[in-house]
Order: structure tokens, then C-alpha cells, then sequence
């Protein structure tokens, strides 16, 4: 008794530590066994990786005794590879798309109201790459890569964007759908009554409080300033002078524009659809409006789906036709047993030059990103503004922007004998998914810390309160 009271004189703060409440002690206790778990599934991880030969008999007992975290971790094995081939990219044989083409071209020709939906891989030929592909931005950020592309001004509406718009022409495509952002629709051709960009348009820009909106269309990437949940620009409306703002839709928002999202025409476009074509999405967004899809119809009255994609989507079984396939290797097929020729994307009859506000003098250094430009009018224009120096652009090559007006907004840097291309992160790209990848990253990291240290807290405890024991008063 002499001995323990000396050792409490010597260490008193034993006397002041505080009891812990029930409640603390099941959360440590919980967080304990938790650990005790993972630390049991990496050493069956382990045993599991060798063969039989190579196993010990305490190994052996052990995978016997755990026949439950055995199960677990064969579950957990199968379904990161039913994930994994949902991820692969698969191309039908050349017969077999010979095969599918013809049926395709057969139903666009039958379709009553045909609308389409396009993703991503209809733009991956016009070098802008994609989300869930292997080297799409969500994979890429998922896995903690950079992802770099080169100005998506640079890039053209594809063989895809003109097969639309002249299936429009003939009056065989009443409706695009799209969840792009990079305007390629627009700078088809493709009207813009005709078209629901339900992602938003990185040419467009905003004013929220007139009424109705004032859209102001721009000849370079709006998106540069803004983010998820950060749509301000850094311009002003002409007409009531308030903040303009960006017309992005990222992953988790609401759209909170009219245009160029124009929801309303999609929505009434999908209630007189007798046949939706899906070109290169994976449908992972798009699935969850239903009313896009006829689900408010019985089976049979529903219209019939048609996927040309490569990889899987959730809505494969569903769909009368799966063509896995390159878009443009597709609709170039189709185009051709319509018997319809692809018209030709031009610089020169590109809608958005006559559809773009000419900036004011005051937004010039609003933005430094490259601008579209006419060849042609860069060459014979001789009444050119230069911007001041404090405007940086981030190209290694002269800017040239054109303004419905004729004006051109010239920029010129050092001349260099090697012309580097241009890689530009625009203000969409991946920005929601970047946020949600190092929150999660974050806090699993914490979450290990706090295992750890609530661990090496506990065995702490456990082990002074076995060398020393403390009285309880009373006793």
C-alpha cells in the first residue's frame, strides 16, 4: 500500500485524470476493433497472394478461423473487377458494325422524333478528351494525375457535329441533348432552339438579373475565374451593370441559367420522342432524369434507345441497339448508307462570330486566355488594338480575337522560332471532381491518424493501468 501511494505522489496527475463517460469508451473501443480488423484483412490479404504450398499451419488455421473476412475480400475482388471492365473500351469487329450501322441508319430513317443525347466522346476526335474514359478526366484526377489538353479553342466541331447538323437539315434529327461544354454544337451550326446544352456553353456568359436574361457569347473560355459554386467572371452586364456569370453546370450543382441549358425544349423534345440515339456518353449523368427518358409511359410506348459508345452503360439493357464504336467511325457509316454527304466544318461560316458581344475597352484584361480568330481577317486587317502589357496571355503564340464588328484584339509576344502548343486547364475541367477527390483523400488520412493515435492512446493506458493500479476512493 506504501508503494502505491508513493508511485501516485510521484506521478499525481494519475489522481486528476478524468473518468471516461460510456459513450467515450465505446467510441474507443469501436475505433480499436476497427483497427484490429483492417490490420487481420491485410495480413489474410497477404496469406491469400500465396499458394497452398507456401502457406504455414498457423496461416492455414487462420483463413480457416476467418472464413467471413475471406468472403468479404473475394466480394470486394470481384467487384473492383466487374468495375474495371465497365472501364474498358471495346470495339465491335468490322462486320459486326457494318451489321449494326445499317440497322442504325434504318431506325434514323423510320424515327417519327428523333432526339439525340451526345457526351463527351463525340468531341474526343477534335483532341478533347473525355471523363470515365482510360485517360478521361475523372480517371486521370481520381487517380491524383494533371490533366493537360491543349486550347480548346484550337478544337473543331468533328465529323459527328456535322453528320447532326445535317441529319437536322433533312429533318431527321429534331433535337440534340448534350452535356458537353465546349461549344462545338453551337459552332456547327446546329440551331440554338434546337439544342439543350444542360452543362452549360464555355463561350457563354450571363446576366442572371435581367429579365429576361441577357446572354453575352465570347470568342474565348469564360470559365477561367470560375469554379464549383464560384460562377462570377469578372465582368458586367451592359445593360444593368451587375456581375456576369459563367453558364457551367459542375458535378452536384443545379443549373441556375435558362441558356444555353434551354431544359424546357429538351424536356418537350423527350415527351414526343419515338426513338433517343446516345453518342458517346456513359450515361451516368443523363440516367438520372427521368423524364428524359419515357418512363412515365408504359414499355411499349417508351421510345427506343440506341447507345453508340465503347464502353458499358447503365443503360445497355435497355437499349434495342449497342454499338460499340468511335462516333465518327459510326455516323461516317451512316451518313453513308443515308446517302447524305457530311458537310465540311468552316472557319469562316462559324455561327459564333456573329453571335459574339464585342468587348469593352475596360474588360480587356478580364481574361488571358486564347481567343478564336478568322485567318483570313488576321491577315487583311489592318485596324488592330493592342492590348496593354499587363495582360499576360499563357499561349507561345500571337492572340487574335474578331469582333461581330470587325474589330481584332491582336497580342504579340516575343517572336520564337519554335512555336510550342498551348496547354490550358479550363476553369471547367475537373475543378468538382479535384474538390471531392482531396476531401476524400483528406479525410482518409485523418481518419488513419486518428486510428493510430487513439490505438498507441489506448495500449498507453492499458499498459500503466496494469504496472500501476490506482485505489478508487472508498477502498
Amino acid at each position: 500500500m506504501a508503494t502505491e501511494e508513493g508511485e501516485i505522489n510521484q506521478n499525481p496527475a494519475k489522481l486528476c485524470r478524468p473518468r471516461r463517460s460510456s459513450a467515450e469508451s465505446a467510441s474507443r473501443t469501436w475505433v480499436s476493433q476497427k483497427a484490429e480488423k483492417k490490420t487481420k484483412e491485410k495480413r489474410i490479404k497477404v496469406i491469400l497472394k500465396k499458394s497452398e504450398e507456401e502457406r504455414t499451419e498457423e496461416e492455414r488455421a487462420l483463413l480457416e478461423t476467418s472464413e467471413d473476412v475471406v468472403a468479404e475480400l473475394a466480394r470486394r475482388a470481384r467487384q473492383r473487377q466487374c468495375v474495371k471492365k465497365k472501364m474498358e473500351e471495346v470495339e465491335d469487329s468490322a462486320e459486326v458494325l457494318a451489321v449494326k450501322t445499317t440497322q442504325l441508319s434504318e431506325a434514323i430513317s423510320q424515327a417519327r422524333h428523333l432526339v439525340v443525347y451526345t457526351g463527351a466522346g463525340v468531341s474526343t476526335a477534335a483532341s478533347i478528351p473525355d471523363y470515365r474514359g482510360p485517360n478521361g478526366v475523372w480517371t486521370l484526377l481520381q487517380k491524383g494525375l494533371d490533366v493537360t489538353t491543349t486550347s480548346l479553342v484550337d478544337a473543331e466541331p468533328t465529323l459527328t457535329h456535322m453528320s447532326l447538323v445535317k441529319l437536322q437539315e433533312k429533318g431527321l434529327v429534331q433535337h440534340i441533348v448534350s452535356q458537353n461544354c465546349d461549344g462545338l454544337h453551337l459552332r456547327s451550326g446546329f440551331p440554338q432552339d434546337a439544342l439543350s446544352e444542360v452543362h452549360g456553353n464555355m463561350y457563354i456568359e450571363v446576366c442572371t438579373k435581367c429579365k429576361p436574361e441577357n446572354v453575352y457569347t465570347r470568342l474565348f473560355d469564360v470559365t477561367e475565374r470560375t469554379a464549383k459554386f464560384r460562377h462570377d467572371t469578372g465582368r458586367k452586364c451592359h445593360r444593368c451593370r451587375r456581375s456576369l456569370r459563367d453558364t457551367i453546370v459542375h458535378f452536384g450543382e443545379k443549373g441556375a441559367v435558362d441558356q444555353p441549358l434551354n431544359w424546357k425544349a429538351g424536356i418537350e423534345a423527350a415527351d414526343d420522342a419515338d426513338m433517343i440515339l446516345c453518342l458517346g456518353s456513359s450515361l451516368k449523368v443523363l440516367r438520372r432524369y427521368p423524364f428524359l427518358w419515357g418512363t412515365d409511359r408504359s414499355k411499349a410506348l417508351r421510345p427506343k434507345l440506341y447507345i453508340v459508345n465503347l464502353q458499358w452503360t447503365p443503360k445497355d439493357s435497355q437499349a434495342t441497339l449497342k454499338i460499340n464504336g468511335k462516333c465518327d467511325e459510326v455516323m461516317k457509316m451512316v451518313m453513308d448508307r443515308l446517302q447524305l454527304e457530311v458537310p465540311v466544318y468552316q472557319r469562316s461560316q462559324d455561327p459564333i462570330f456573329s453571335l459574339a458581344i464585342q468587348l469593352k475597352s475596360t474588360e480587356l484584361k478580364t481574361f488571358t486566355t486564347k481567343m478564336l480568330q478568322l485567318s483570313d481577317m488576321c491577315n487583311n486587317n489592318t485596324d488592330t488594338q493592342i492590348l496593354t502589357d499587363d495582360l499576360k496571355p499563357v499561349c507561345d503564340e500571337q492572340l487574335v480575337a474578331t469582333s461581330p464588328g470587325g474589330d481584332t484584339v491582336k497580342q504579340d509576344r516575343d517572336s520564337k522560332d519554335d512555336v510550342k502548343l498551348c496547354t490550358l486547364k479550363p476553369g471547367w475541367f475537373g475543378k468538382g471532381c479535384r474538390k471531392r477527390v482531396v476531401k476524400r483523400r483528406r479525410s482518409s488520412q485523418v481518419s488513419i491518424e486518428c486510428v493510430k493515435e487513439e490505438v498507441k492512446e489506448e495500449g498507453m493506458e492499458t499498459e500503466e493501468t496494469t504496472s500501476v493500479p490506482v485505489s478508487q476512493p472508498g477502498q
